[in-house]
């Protein structure tokens, strides 16, 4: 029997098209909750995610885990994906070989506030983990909140060269 604040407490399976209204709440809570995005727009960005999630979810371009506690499975608490992006041949990270494959954009980690501190983002990043060893993926990045970035370093990820423009496009 599991403990409630246990990983096993939890039931997690692949997210479905089905699945993209919560998927859209998460994406917009979780952007609220970091403080980047205004209340005004939480709305906004539900509903113009909900369709990506669809459209990139039956392509096979998003894929996605959802967890539940394990004796009420309706209720999703949390989630995790990644974005399948394809991208020119670059060298490894060690600078032995070359890397053709596609690299996994880890997206949309996110945990319900009442759910939070009982490993349920690291029990979803072993999921999304072991679904991109399974499938070739040739690299996996994501671009951590403050809050998340201990959890990312402690399962291996490393700061990266990555740069942000912020004038005018």
């Amino acid at each position: 029997m599991s403990t409630p604040g246990s990983s096993t407490a939890f039931a997690v399976r692949r997210a479905t098209a089905d699945d993209a209204d919560v998927l859209a709440h998460h994406r917009a809570a979780m952007f609220r909750d970091m403080g980047t995005l205004r209340s005004d727009l939480y709305d906004a960005l539900r509903d113009a995610a909900r369709p990506w999630f669809i459209e990139s979810i039956l392509a096979g371009e998003y894929v996605a885990f959802v967890a539940a506690p394990a004796a009420r499975p309706g209720e999703i608490v949390g989630g995790a994906g990644v974005q399948l992006r394809r991208q020119l041949p670059r060298p490894t990270p060690d600078g032995a070989a070359i890397e053709t494959r596609p690299q996994a954009l880890v997206l949309n980690v996110y945990t319900e506030p009442a759910w939070r501190r009982r490993g349920l983002a690291a029990l979803l990043m072993e999921h999304v983990l072991a679904w991109a060893r399974e499938h070739g993926v040739g690299g996996v990045v994501l671009h951590a909140s403050a809050e998340g970035r201990p959890l990312y370093e402690q399962i291996g990820f490393v700061a990266t060269n990555e740069m942000r423009y912020t004038g005018e496009l």
